[in-house]
């Protein structure tokens, strides 16, 4: 039994290294959310965290701010949306897609 535990101890430690090695590398993604034809690009990492908003000068109209702000909304979500299905998807890989509490990606 002992031998089957020192076993189970490697394996959560490489787990947690590979982890951590996903971890550093969805700092480094680079996940896009667009609306309106490319007009209003919402970059963030694979943390869900914004790095670049990119508007086009010709979404800007001062007379119709709220289509601006709904573009800039829907580019933000589709990037974060992307990221979480990106995150999940490396992050299962080492994982095994086993739930780990208070694992955040």
């Amino acid at each position: 039994m002992g031998g089957n535990m020192q076993k189970m101890m490697k394996q959560i430690q490489k787990m947690q290294s590979e982890i951590e090695r996903v971890q550093e590398e969805l700092a480094d993604d680079r996940i896009e959310g667009t609306a309106g034809g490319g007009v209003v690009r919402a970059v963030v990492n694979g943390h869900q965290e914004f790095i670049e908003i990119h508007i086009d000068a010709t979404a800007v109209d001062p007379e119709d701010v709220e289509i601006l702000e709904d573009l800039v909304l829907a580019a933000c979500s589709e990037a974060v949306r992307k990221s979480k299905q990106a995150a999940e998807a490396k992050m299962s890989k080492v994982t095994g897609n086993v739930s780990i509490p208070g694992l955040r990606f």
